[in-house]
């Protein structure tokens, strides 16, 4: 982690931009942490607060931009021909479109404040064809929203910033692991009532 705070404090606005270009791409790179802690440089004067939201928004725009022009020119072909292999079928494909169709939209919005959800809703919703104007509204707001959040809490909580992101992301992870058996308890129940139908 060490390496990531030392590219922050070289280059600066260029690190964050690059950061989280390829930290919404996909790359292992902690987002939320990169973000908290330039708010810790913004609270010792090393970084501005405007420039450092247009850069972190820039940023994640173009990684989440990329991610659904990615799925809408190569997704379905790939899991066409290597989808066999991890068990995922067109029929799959199908049912991810119409879950997408209801909901999908807002889980681009939400889906930035969920480690490891982020990096899959645009590539899904490039497959699913959706009109980039409907991408672009959930997408580049929530993008907004999730770079302003977490650059105020490390310029907020300052020299407490490693304890705030550790606190963070812990209670992001307990949120997602909650949300997920919600999830799923539903779809068991809706499951078990088609088949008693």
């Amino acid at each position: 982690m060490d390496w990531l705070f030392e590219w922050l404090s070289q280059y600066g606005y260029v690190g964050l931009f690059a950061g989280l270009l390829l930290g919404i791409l996909g790359l292992p790179i902690p987002d939320e942490t990169l973000l908290v802690f330039c708010g810790y440089l913004i609270y010792h004067g090393r970084l501005d607060f405007t420039t450092a939201f247009l850069t972190g928004f820039a940023g994640s725009l173009c990684g989440i931009t990329l991610s659904f022009y990615l799925g809408r020119s190569l997704g379905r072909k790939i899991v066409y021909r290597y989808g066999k292999y991890i068990r995922l079928t067109p029929a799959h494909l199908d049912r991810v479109d119409r879950w997408f169709d209801r909901i999908g939209a807002w889980s681009l919005s939400i889906g930035y404040f969920i480690p490891g959800i982020r990096h899959f809703t645009a590539l899904v919703a490039g497959m699913g064809h959706m009109r980039y104007l409907t991408f672009a509204i959930f997408a580049y707001s929530g993008a907004a929203v999730w770079v302003a959040l977490f650059l105020t809490l490390g310029y907020v909580f300052g020299d407490r910033w490693e304890n705030t992101s550790a606190l963070v992301h812990r209670y992001t992870l307990i949120a997602t692991g909650v949300g997920i058996a919600i999830v799923a308890v539903i779809w068991l129940y809706r499951r078990a009532r088609g088949r008693r139908v």
